[in-house]
């Protein structure tokens, strides 16, 4: 079995579905499906016993929501900051663990307004990130939109 430990996690074993290979960097290992995967991890979750692990909350914002922790923190009524000591001291309120778990589920789900509140979040987040770069040529100005995340810069 393969002892699957992206993000922190340190329960989930797989016993097929992967592939090991040998790299000039060094051993690598391919999933079949890994959006797939990935989402079987999050539901797994969130039906587990006893509360989630600051790494079992981080895995199923990333991964799951595709969430920062800002966006996180707005979609269930706390601050960044919050999220990210729950993350790292994995002491995560029961408040957060119930409703982390039912966001996620309704958004899996296919719930519409829960799936539009996740996307109209994780869109504000992202403007948020963006910056207007202006350039004057000849007397005409012309604007490009960078996105600071990935550092793209997109003509407006």
């Amino acid at each position: 079995m393969y002892h699957y430990t992206f993000g922190g996690l340190r329960n989930v074993w797989l016993v097929n579905g992967y592939t090991l290979k040998k790299t000039p960097m060094g051993d690598a290992v391919a999933f079949a499906d890994g959006e797939g995967l990935e989402r079987a991890i999050c539901l797994a979750l969130t039906d587990k016993a006893g509360h989630l692990t600051g790494a079992e909350l981080r895995f199923i914002r990333q991964s799951g929501l595709l969430m920062s922790q800002p966006a996180l923190g707005k979609m269930i009524g706390a601050d960044a900051q919050s999220v990210a000591r729950w993350e790292k001291s994995g002491r995560v309120p029961k408040w957060a663990d119930k409703l982390v778990r039912l966001v996620f589920l309704a958004h899996a789900e296919g719930n519409q307004p829960i799936r539009r509140a996740v996307d109209r979040i994780n869109t504000v987040e992202r403007l948020v990130q963006q910056t207007i770069v202006m350039r004057e040529r000849q007397g005409e100005w012309t604007s490009t939109v960078k996105d600071m995340e990935a550092d793209e810069v997109q003509p407006a």
